[in-house]
């Protein structure tokens, strides 16, 4: 068993990153959205500010109040839309109960739109063109590519049909030539087909819910879970049994976590790039 660790892949390539973004010497921007004090978020925000410092990125964090209405949001958005200081937006989530979700997040350039969710950038992705993808599922294919694990013609199974993960991930890996089936609640037998999977990636949010009889032997897998009790944290998948079935497993933290925070920042990188057609 080998562990798929984001950590050094991530140092590897911010690296990577940062001598493009010196060669290009021009300032890039990227801002964050946040409505309410949600506590994992500011963690979140924080992690990326941090990140965009390093890489020597122009950063604003906009914070408002819950009170703040469908309208107002969109009108904040357009500001930077319209900035041309600024190549990334992202509106964190989650959004209080209030505010359309959908609609903010389709209010963003599509340029701009670095978290990859818009319909235009979904859109582009599903007809295997070139588009902002969303962060976690950019990072899980880079974890696989940097340790030379196969995707062409490999039956990779996904547990979990969201939008921010499941779904970009199955046109991902279709777009690679794998065959793949996306599980969620209401599949039948769901360990017929977790037995299947040559690539299994969970994306569940249920603490150890895949066990070790639900993998077979050789199997890649791929935990997208950060399950928190008290200070710890824990994957979707029993890591200390499943990782003696694995040929590859990733570690929960330390695995695609930390690849999700730096895919952010190649995209606005990305975005920059293709806004200003370099």
């Amino acid at each position: 068993m080998e562990l798929l660790n984001g950590k050094e892949l991530r140092e590897k390539k911010i690296e990577e990153l940062k001598s493009k973004i010196e060669k290009l010497n021009e300032l890039i921007g990227l801002a964050v959205i946040q409505v309410g004090n949600d506590e994992a978020s500011n963690v979140y925000i924080k992690q990326k500010e941090k990140l965009a410092g390093r890489l020597g990125y122009y950063f604003i964090h906009k914070k408002f109040n819950e009170s703040i209405t469908n309208e107002e949001l969109i009108d904040e958005i357009n500001k930077l839309n319209n900035n041309d200081q600024i190549d990334g937006i992202i509106v964190q989530m989650p959004l209080p109960k209030h505010i359309d979700s959908v609609k903010a997040v389709n209010e963003i350039n599509e340029y701009k739109d670095v978290d990859g969710l818009g319909f235009i950038n979904a859109g582009k992705l599903m007809h295997g063109e070139q588009a902002l993808v969303s962060c976690t599922p950019k990072g899980i294919i880079d974890l696989i590519d940097n340790n030379g694990i196969k995707i062409e013609g490999q039956h990779v199974v996904i547990v979990g049909r969201s939008i921010l993960v499941g779904k970009p991930l199955a046109c991902l890996f279709t777009n690679r030539n794998a065959t793949v089936t996306l599980c969620h609640s209401k599949t039948i037998d769901l360990t017929k087909y977790t037995k299947e999977a040559d690539i299994l990636v969970v994306a569940v949010g249920k603490k150890h819910f895949i066990t070790e009889d639900m993998v077979k032997d050789g199997a890649v897998v791929i935990d997208v879970g950060i399950n928190r009790e008290g200070k710890k944290l824990y994957g979707d998948v029993d890591f200390d049994n499943v990782s003696k079935k694995a040929s590859y497993i990733t570690p929960v933290p330390g695995g695609v976590g930390p690849m999700t925070v730096y895919e952010l920042m190649d995209n606005t990188y990305k975005a920059h790039i293709l806004r200003k057609k370099l």
